[in-house]
């Protein structure tokens, strides 16, 4: 059963919500982890592929878009099936993935725009109804 954590910026800017995704997605990958960055649209999920390039100048985060290379070690994409098992979800969109189980931990960033924080909570509650323990970390 994989472990869920909702991680909650202080801030409502979506920027910091794709810049602490790309974080995750090179410290996951640094500790071996296969990454899988679900964006809530194709325009998400390039502003993310474009971000892990130059989110910081000293260091290289191996990734690409899901259609480009299913097995990147961090691959973005949509509602499609990872090819890797047991690797961490990044979930950026409002819904929760079809394929929760596929991973080990999956990782929900919330900020404080309001319609994320009301889906974000519709998540929450989802997955205990599921059966799963979320936590909350404050960022």
């Amino acid at each position: 059963m994989p472990r869920i954590e909702f991680y909650v910026l202080s801030s409502a800017a979506p920027a910091d919500r794709l810049r602490a995704a790309c974080q995750l997605a090179m410290k996951a990958w640094r500790h071996g982890l296969p990454v899988f960055l679900r964006g809530c649209d194709t325009e998400q999920c390039t502003a993310l592929d474009e971000l892990l390039w130059r989110f910081k100048a000293e260091a290289f985060v191996p990734h690409n878009l899901q259609q480009d290379d299913p097995q990147a070690p961090v691959v973005i994409g949509l509602d499609e099936e990872p090819l890797s098992q047991q690797g961490v979800l990044i979930n950026l969109s409002p819904t929760l993935s079809p394929f929760v189980e596929r991973f080990s931990r999956v990782i929900e960033i919330v900020n404080q725009e309001p319609d994320l924080l009301t889906a974000c909570r519709e998540n929450f509650r989802s997955y205990r109804q599921r059966g799963y323990d979320p936590k909350r970390v404050e960022l």
